[in-house]
């Protein structure tokens, strides 16, 4: 299955919803949409994520990707993760750099 990505931007948040598998076929595409985001100087990112249903590690590496390239003192805010994607990130400890809800 592919993932499927849509970004839009408002003000200073983009926001960025993903459906599908984000795997390494996948995540140069969401790195970037996030490239993109900081090309527009966001300073907040959300990513959308109850439609995706895995993420490997390669997904991962994106939201560290996004960590380093946002400007610092932004926000990484994770909306309707799923137990599974959720597990995945804590594994790595990077639930602590980011916000998820």
């Amino acid at each position: 299955m592919t993932c499927k990505m849509k970004m839009d931007v408002e003000g200073e948040t983009a926001t960025i919803r993903l459906a599908g598998e984000l795997d390494g076929r996948s995540a140069p595409q969401l790195n970037d949409l996030v490239t993109q985001a900081v090309g527009r100087q966001v300073d907040k990112l959300v990513l959308l994520l109850d439609e995706l249903t895995y993420m490997s590690s390669a997904g991962v590496r994106c939201l560290l990707f996004a960590h380093q390239k946002l400007p610092r003192g932004s926000e990484i805010t994770l909306v309707g993760t799923t137990p599974e994607v959720a597990e995945t990130i804590r594994l790595t400890g990077f639930d602590r750099s980011i916000v998820m809800q």
